[in-house]
């Protein structure tokens, strides 16, 4: 008798989802005895944080898509979108279905922070921004963008993209995929100073040299560094010496603080050794924001010198990173926000794997690093994934067809996408773009994702 392909079940269908996907159909077991996948996207299409988190003028990011569709075409992957876990499909139906279960299931909300006056109206998370002008059909479709002057806590990507998009003019993002709403508010976004804060220095910022650099090609923008902020200690040189892509960044901060300021009608300053401490407030509303000034102490970090500063702003956004959710049935981590794991073998609570269960991206290392950092990810966790399966150490699927996951779903009501189905949606939104010579306009509206889906 011939052995049946091995069935995996992958939730979670963006880029770490569907890296893992990719690297079991180049391993040998894809040869023999075979593979069999199915992704599960609690969105009506896939591609995850590509789709919905990666801002819109970012055409070079959202690239990757080509190459994630090679992978979702193959005969051995089917998609499986709008179906949520655990409420459309448990844990146990999963082991059920399937001899393994990889859990990519990312993060989408933001990081807490603990500072006082946080949580004031006009305060608000990077992730949620982010959703709203990415059009995620789960989000408010209006975004209050009254603050002509707005504070962005953090020097990582997100900040530079949630600066870069509040400085932009509605007319500069309309050739993008913005749905009409966020064109529409964007239209009536107030911001003309938007003022992001490090509280370390240039080497210590988490910029990718090309993103930073972005930042300056727009006609109505001018970025602005003060020269004084320009300043590095042993540990900071010798991390500029170490790596590349830190001196990169340092190098062109310090042009930018270097040069006269032009006339730009909006501006983006860049400081850094200021360290919030306190959102102001006045009738329940953001008013400004208090930061004390830092140095360097000769290793990279800094300490407060006792000079406090408060900043004019109406608006005040967190970018201090994402925090995944927690997946019932599975440990978590509420420090980290990630899954306990071995090299991606969830681990149950006495340090033992649990079996045929496994994580990759961010839900197992955390949301750092770039996109194509999950690669890596994924190619530990299905090492092991496959290791364990010739190892005897997956005990099987119980309902192995693939039409009994088909039939579960059906017999639950839930109305899932396909592959072909996010074809026709693709086609959709392109022809919505073309109509306006645009290369997409995306659709948000959940509901109607799914009619153009097929569904």
């Amino acid at each position: 008798m011939t052995p049946r392909p091995i069935r995996v079940a992958i939730v979670g269908a963006g880029p770490a989802g569907i890296y893992a996907a990719d690297a079991l159909l180049k391993s040998d077991a894809a040869r023999a005895p075979g593979v069999s996948i199915d992704l599960f996207e609690r969105m009506p299409a896939p591609f995850g944080l590509i789709r919905y988190g990666v801002a819109p003028d970012h055409p070079r990011i959202k690239g990757i898509v080509t190459a994630l569709h090679q992978v979702l075409d193959k005969p051995q992957v089917r998609l499986f979108g709008n179906v949520d876990y655990p409420s459309d499909l448990a844990l146990d139906d999963l082991h059920r279905f399937y001899d393994a279960v990889v859990f990519a299931t990312g993060a989408t909300a933001d990081r807490p922070l603990d500072l006082p006056g946080i949580g004031l109206d006009g305060s608000y998370g990077a992730a949620d921004f982010v959703s709203w002008y990415d059009g995620h059909p789960d989000v408010p479709r209006d975004w209050p963008l009254e603050a002509e002057k707005v504070a962005v806590l953090g020097v990582g990507n997100v900040a530079l993209d949630v600066a870069r998009v509040l400085a932009k003019t509605a007319e500069e993002l309309l050739p993008t995929e913005i749905p009409p709403n966020v064109h529409a508010g964007l239209r009536r976004n107030l911001a003309r100073e938007v003022h992001v804060f490090g509280r370390r220095g240039p080497a210590q910022a988490r910029f990718s040299p090309m993103e930073l650099r972005e930042l300056d090609h727009s006609p109505t923008i001018e970025v602005i560094v003060d020269p004084e902020d320009i300043e590095y200690d042993a540990g900071s040189i010798a991390e500029r010496r170490a790596v590349k892509h830190v001196d990169l960044v340092a190098a062109t901060l310090e042009k930018w603080a270097i040069r006269d300021v032009g006339d730009r009608p909006h501006r983006i300053f860049l400081h850094f050794f200021e360290s919030p401490v306190e959102v102001l407030g006045a009738d329940g509303r953001v008013v400004g924001l208090r930061t004390e000034r830092t140095e360097l102490d000769g290793t990279g970090n800094v300490r407060g010198t006792g000079r406090f500063t408060d900043w004019d702003v109406q608006a005040v956004y967190r970018a201090v990173g994402y925090y995944s959710d927690e997946l019932p049935k599975l440990p978590f981590d509420p420090v980290s926000g990630t899954v306990p794991h071995t090299a991606g073998r969830v681990l149950a609570g006495d340090g033992s794997p649990r079996t045929a269960t496994y994580v990759t991206g961010w839900i197992k290392r955390g949301p750092v690093g770039l996109i194509g950092h999950t690669k890596g990810d994924a190619n530990e966790t299905v090492a092991c994934l496959l290791d364990d399966h010739a190892a005897g150490r997956l005990p099987g699927a119980g309902e192995p067809d693939p039409a009994a996951v088909e039939e579960h779903l059906r017999a639950r009501g839930v109305r899932h996408t396909t592959w072909a189905g996010w074809q026709l949606l693709d086609a959709h939104e392109r022809a919505l773009g073309e109509a306006e010579g645009r290369e997409r306009v995306k659709v948000v509206e959940r509901e109607e994702m799914l009619r153009h889906s097929g569904v």
